[in-house]
């Protein structure tokens, strides 16, 4: 800093200082122009305020938000055109209800129907992103404009006018001991930033029509949004009214158990013929189905769970994951945990 400009924060240090603990008066702004500063100030914070809101409502989670806005960042500064996308909740639910739908395959109802909503809540999350880029082009993009442009000029000339006036009130204040041209000379700036404000508040207040053109843009992008996502939820939900009404028409499995074999005495013989000994006919060997022996007693804690006792044996149906097998035992089928038992037969 120059000889010059330290002696200007100086003189203005004084300035302040005398204002604000020995009571010196100031010079006065006009009521118009703080009637044009207060309508600005209101303004300027709606449209803060309003970005921030807006950016909140299209990216409700704090967390994705924040991620989001320093891989952008960090693609922005590697060059890269595209930056990433938010990641919907509709999306989020949609690759789940589509993993576990295709997992169940085609022979369950249930899995086809979650395939189904998934498809879905896939389109409602394409229909969201469309939204998000809509706002941001028509709403967003120019309200931060006025943010980076027409309310940062506004502080800047504001401050610029408070510094010329504090040097202006105290050369008024050594009237006399100081040339008169300049104390004139201190006016003029003070009344040229003084203008330049006010003009730069009128700038922004004389935008009203713009703002509520982008206000509407706003509502109309939301609106579209919603006949889209109606569009969509309509289809499937007659969609899922047509599944319960054939899945109601559909005759209703009921499960049989398989007969129980007899069982044969391997040690018994039959004499015939002189004494020889007939040849059994050959049993049926309950372990030639796949099945397990328990290990410990088992109490099912929901209705999909089988319960048994140690020592039972069960018939296995299916493999389930890396817990679980599906098992039958007196005439009802079940889930039963893989450390609970020994495989005796395993599953093909």
């Amino acid at each position: 800093m120059s000889v010059a400009g330290f002696r200007k924060q100086l003189i203005k240090a004084s300035q302040m200082v005398s204002e604000k603990v020995g009571g010196a008066e100031g010079t006065k702004l006009d009521e118009d122009f703080k009637d044009l500063e207060r309508r600005a100030d209101i303004t300027s914070k709606a449209v803060v305020e309003v970005v921030n809101r807006t950016t909140d409502y299209l990216q409700p989670n704090p967390a994705h938000r924040t991620k989001l806005s320093m891989l952008n960042s960090m693609s922005k500064i590697r060059g890269q055109a595209n930056s990433l996308g938010y990641p919907q909740t509709e999306g989020l639910l949609a690759d789940s209800m589509m993993k576990y739908g295709m997992e169940m395959g085609n022979q369950s109802n249930f899995g086809e129907a979650l395939q189904a909503v998934g498809e879905s809540m896939k389109k409602l999350s394409a229909t969201k992103d469309s939204l998000d880029i809509d706002v941001k082009q028509n709403f967003l993009d120019p309200l931060q404009r006025i943010c980076d442009k027409d309310i940062k000029d506004i502080q800047h000339h504001k401050k610029k006018m408070e510094s010329r006036r504090l040097d202006y009130d105290y050369k008024k204040k050594r009237q006399g001991k100081i040339p008169e041209e300049e104390l004139r000379q201190a006016l003029e700036k003070f009344d040229e930033s003084k203008e330049n404000a006010e003009t730069s508040m009128y700038n922004l207040l004389e935008t009203d029509v713009e703002q509520v053109s982008q206000l509407a843009a706003f509502v109309e992008a939301v609106l579209q949004y919603h006949r889209n996502a109606t569009e969509i939820l309509e289809e499937l939900s007659e969609d899922l009214t047509k599944r319960v009404q054939e899945c109601q028409s559909q005759p209703k499995r009921e499960y049989r158990p398989k007969p129980r074999q007899a069982s044969f005495d391997y040690d018994r013989t039959e004499q015939s013929n002189g004494g020889s000994p007939a040849t059994s006919p050959p049993a049926y060997s309950p372990a030639a189905e796949p099945s397990c022996r328990a290990l410990y007693d088992f109490s099912p804690e929901n209705q999909s769970e089988l319960g048994f006792r140690e020592g039972d044996i069960i018939t296995l149906v299916s493999y389930i994951d890396e817990n679980w097998l599906e098992g039958r035992l007196h005439g009802k089928t079940g889930y039963l945990p893989i450390n609970y038992v020994e495989v005796i037969v395993p599953l093909p």
